[in-house]
């Protein structure tokens, strides 16, 4: 694919939303780190499902905290792997909260020290929390990336080195958020919706030449 077609994409999706973002709740960075720790092998509706209930009872590292374990693991039951989230949120607090002055911090390393959080995460904590032109790849991006052959590559590491070089700049900081919309409602796994898509005829889907993953 070349940088013309490449660009029309991304202009195409920022034309359709300005304005992309994140589909968790939160208000804070903290709040977001949660989120996201907890949405792990988990959808964003039931993560926020779980955090319209917890956030009003702790949302700083010295709430959580305060709930412990045993009832951070009460709260977020309902979640899928809550007992290791539980105990990854509670080391994290506890670290923010002895080591970074209970404050999120905005560097990747110290971001990646972080119980829970790995490369993935700390994409999106840079980008969505801090501004930084970071590219998170989920499965979905990991997709939309090799199927639309975008910036196709064999492994996650590989996609988001690929898209950090390829993208346009000027799409390049809300970019992982339109590849993810665009994953999750539009170039769905099984059946991807090309009729209904806005930038199929960009779209290099139909030249198959071992995109698919």
């Amino acid at each position: 694919m070349n940088k013309e077609k490449r660009t029309a994409i991304f202009q195409r999706l920022q034309s359709d939303n300005p304005s992309p973002t994140s589909e968790l709740n939160y208000s804070t960075p903290f709040e977001l780190l949660i989120a996201v720790i907890l949405s792990a092998q988990a959808t964003d509706k039931s993560v926020n499902k779980v955090t319209a209930r917890l956030f009003p009872v702790a949302n700083t590292p010295e709430a959580f905290l305060a709930l412990g374990e045993t009832g951070l693991k009460e709260q977020i039951k309902t979640i899928g792997l809550f007992n290791s989230k539980a105990k990854n949120i509670i080391q994290t607090c506890q670290m923010l909260k002895t080591g970074f002055n209970s404050r999120v911090p905005q560097e990747r390393e110290a971001l990646e020290s972080l119980p829970g959080v790995g490369r993935k995460t700390a994409n999106v904590i840079l980008n969505t929390a801090f501004g930084q032109p970071t590219m998170a790849v989920d499965t979905h991006v990991f997709r939309v990336a090799n199927r639309t052959r975008i910036a196709p590559g064999k492994t996650v590491l590989e996609v988001e080195k690929r898209l950090l070089r390829l993208v346009p700049a000027e799409f390049l900081m809300d970019a992982h958020h339109w590849l993810i919309l665009h994953g999750r409602y539009t170039c769905i796994a099984r059946k991807p919706r090309c009729g209904s898509c806005i930038i199929e005829d960009l779209c290099e889907y139909g030249n198959k030449t071992g995109e698919e993953s």
